[in-house]
């Protein structure tokens, strides 16, 4: 097998949370980063600067500070659509997270286009944040839902997605990778078939914009929705990528400052967008934060983290194996991303997780915020690990052997 791309123990060196022991003599290896990634110094030290020469609201202002935190608000949002391929600046919303944006799409278009007796297509392996404010809409306007069934390999059934095209869904939302099982979804291929059916298409890309390359252009979708803090920046601000034609038409999802153009007593004018769905005062430092992350990816280079994270999990797939009573779900490593969700036998999954956490490795444990799936598994909750590219085959080795300790401790 290839060696790691990327040099994990060098990279480690930007992380003041990877060089900490959680325990004396014991070191952190740090496995949780699908729910939440690790920062770097990089970061870390841009937004400490931005709080303490730069602070002040943005676009209101014209004083010095003011235009400073302004134009740094904006660099970011510049930096993250080329991030993502956007055609223009303009079709990225700051938002508090996937979410948040996510709800904006349910919310705002969904409320606008969607009528009672239209329907949705979903899939079984999405997180709570891509099926509850579908649901809710749902409930609302009396939609219809249609489910895309998951494999026993851990894939979507695409024959299925395409026998419920046939029923003509005004919109289909999927998860661009899957936060348990790690599969990696067409879609390229799903969007041109959403689109020829007459559907447009959401992507849940909060697993997939931290780890591998990224072009909403070429991915043919109409909306995309992603977290800066699964992607080495902070907790508290998102992005919901729109096509402008589509961000244009739809009406704006919170009121208050900066959203409009002019309030009268009675009515007010819309401002354009972004600003039509940026209401109140911005994640501004969190914003900042974000376009250091993204420029941070960049230095390393999104392809050499996606082959370095393809490299590690069909290491400890491989070394999973070797584990006698251990079930793990998904696809084959060439199919998921850095994800590896599994069950011991005997053993509940959060006994496990907290027997790992005891010998330093952090794993999450439970239904990971996609409850259907886990039924769709016939399991109560998994312990999940996941990888990204300050990880190595060490801390690999370091999950293995821990694992033993659990199964030395309940026989």
């Amino acid at each position: 097998m290839n060696p790691t791309i990327l040099d994990g123990a060098t990279i480690r060196a930007d992380f003041p949370a990877l060089k900490r022991e959680v325990r004396k003599g014991v070191r952190l290896v740090y496995l949780d980063t699908t729910a939440t990634s690790q920062k770097p110094v990089q970061v870390l030290e841009t937004m400490d600067r931005y709080y303490r020469y730069h602070n002040a609201n943005v676009h209101r202002g014209i004083h010095t500070l003011a235009e400073e935190a302004t134009a740094q608000y904006e660099a970011a949002r510049e930096r993250i659509a080329e991030f993502i391929g956007a055609s223009s600046a303009r079709e990225i919303i700051f938002t508090r997270n996937a979410t948040e944006a996510l709800n904006l799409v349910t919310h705002s278009w969904g409320a606008a286009n969607l009528v009672a007796g239209d329907r949705l297509v979903l899939s079984e392996m999405e997180h709570h944040s891509n099926l509850v404010p579908w649901q809710m809409l749902s409930s609302e306007k009396g939609l219809e839902i249609d489910i895309i069934p998951v494999s026993d390999q851990g894939m979507l059934d695409l024959s299925e997605f395409h026998s419920l095209l046939d029923k003509q869904p005004k919109a289909v939302s999927i998860t661009h990778m899957s936060n348990v099982l790690g599969t990696v979804n067409p879609i390229a291929q799903m969007s041109a078939q959403a689109r020829d059916a007459g559907a447009i298409m959401v992507v849940d890309g909060a697993q997939s914009a931290p780890h591998f390359p990224v072009d909403v252009q070429e991915l043919g979708v109409d909306f995309f929705a992603f977290s800066a803090h699964k992607m080495c920046g902070p907790t508290g601000v998102g992005v919901l990528w729109g096509r402008a034609e589509l961000l244009d038409a739809m009406p704006p999802f919170l009121g208050g400052g900066d959203m409009i153009k002019r309030v009268y007593l009675r009515n007010f004018d819309s401002n354009e967008i972004p600003y039509k769905f940026e209401a109140g005062t911005p994640p501004i430092c969190e914003a900042i934060g974000f376009g250091a992350a993204v420029d941070y990816l960049c230095t390393l280079g999104m392809d050499e983290i996606w082959e370095h994270e393809q490299n590690l999990v069909t290491y400890a797939l491989e070394r999973l194996d070797e584990v006698p009573g251990i079930a793990v779900y998904g696809p084959k490593a060439d199919r998921r991303g850095g994800v590896a969700a599994f069950t011991l036998d005997g053993v509940h999954a959060h006994d496990v997780a907290q027997v790992l956490d005891k010998y330093g490795v952090a794993v999450r444990a439970g239904h990971h915020c996609a409850m259907p799936l886990h039924e769709r598994l016939k399991v109560v909750a998994t312990v999940r690990a996941s990888f990204y590219f300050y990880n190595t085959r060490e801390d690999v080795d370091q999950l293995i052997d821990g694992l033993y300790r659990v199964k030395d401790l309940f026989g």
